[in-house]
């Protein structure tokens, strides 16, 4: 068995572990610190809507151009008065995107960039995306993402227990908030194929938390009968005995995630991956971590609220303590056994005989 298939063994069986529950302040201090820092740069910054969002043109060259992307962008720019989004496709076409024009400016515009790029107008492919369709696409994906809150609750609420719901609620807004934070520090475009990354990572991010919940419920079955574990303790064997799988769920999927982001959109130059795969990554290490740090303890705190718990709580540390009283008074004793032990008498310090030379002088022969 591999040493990572070894220690998943071990977490399972509950002969290691390490304290996640119990350190939980920690990880909602570092939870907040960078959910604060999202917000900030969705405040200061704010998110860079993409050309569907905000409406604009989109102009096509033909392939195999040979006017660099900077200079296009210069064209563009000095044609339009906006700053544009220029990236060079597979077949060497430029595909320029000039935002918040209309249909009387794209005309304009469109002749002059021929011009500059010495094409034939006819050629410059030209697509305008108005402003009204953008909206209904953003209005349409804010009602996705409340109905599938909605819809996540009531499941979680039905299969489990409200506080699993609450929290698993909480780990997806932890979850969404660092990652448009981040498109927002980052300055990545938003477009359609983002909002499809944002609700896939929730679909996973849920998974993971679910997972773990499950095995919170089998495991806190007739919790109250016994004595010998708190909530917050079972709590932590669950997440401990599903840690590595969700570490190898999050790494063989973040592997193709990282392919898209770092080696096609940014060291071939795919561009247009940027959009789908930097949620993708953001949001699949976001939710592998609140499912871990975020929700699990969150249901802890929760449920140990409740009186049966905190009776619960209170039985198993009185047993602690009568144990560990116990434990000392018998380390005593055997303290004051080893210190009360009659001590080795040496030779020369032994009494002598009381047949030896009685009657007679010490040393005396026999007659």
């Amino acid at each position: 068995m591999s040493k990572l298939g070894n220690l998943g063994a071990r977490l399972h069986r509950g002969e290691i572990s390490y304290d996640f529950v119990g350190k939980r302040k920690i990880w909602y201090g570092v939870s907040i610190l960078i959910t604060i820092t999202a917000i900030l740069g969705l405040a200061v910054r704010g998110l860079n809507m993409g050309i569907e969002f905000k409406g604009g043109a989109v102009f096509t060259t033909p392939t195999h151009m040979s006017t660099s992307v900077a200079q296009a962008e210069n064209y563009a720019k000095d044609a339009s008065g906006h700053e544009a989004i220029v990236q060079k496709l597979g077949n060497g076409s430029l595909r320029i995107q000039i935002a918040g024009i209309d249909t009387g400016q794209s005309d304009k515009i469109k002749q002059e960039l021929a011009k500059d790029l010495n094409l034939n107008p006819e050629k410059l492919a030209a697509d305008l995306v108005g402003p009204s369709w953008g909206q209904q696409i953003a209005n349409k994906a804010w009602e996705g993402l409340a109905i599938f809150m909605v819809l996540v609750v009531i499941y979680l609420a039905i299969a489990f227990e409200w506080r699993m719901a609450v929290a698993a609620l909480v780990a997806l807004i932890h979850d969404i908030t660092i990652t448009t934070g981040i498109y927002a520090l980052v300055g990545f475009e938003v477009t359609p194929g983002t909002v499809i990354g944002l609700l896939t990572i929730l679909g996973y991010s849920l998974y993971d938390t679910v997972v773990v919940f499950d095995s919170l419920k089998e495991q806190t079955k007739d919790i109250t009968k016994q004595t010998r574990f708190t909530y917050s303790d079972i709590a932590n064997r669950s997440i401990n005995g599903t840690l590595v799988r969700s570490i190898n769920t999050t790494v063989v999927a973040l592997l193709p995630v990282a392919g898209l982001l770092f080696i096609g959109g940014g060291f071939l130059g795919a561009g247009t991956l940027n959009d789908i795969s930097l949620s993708l990554f953001v949001g699949l290490a976001a939710g592998a971590y609140s499912s871990i740090f975020i929700a699990t303890p969150l249901v802890a705190d929760l449920k140990e609220r409740e009186p049966a718990m905190k009776a619960l709580t209170k039985r198993v540390l009185a047993k602690r303590a009568q144990a560990a009283a116990e434990e000392d008074l018998a380390a005593d004793r055997a303290d004051d056994d080893s210190d009360a032990a009659p001590a080795v008498v040496g030779p020369r310090n032994q009494p002598a005989s009381r047949s030896r030379g009685r009657g007679r002088p010490s040393g005396g022969k026999r007659r």
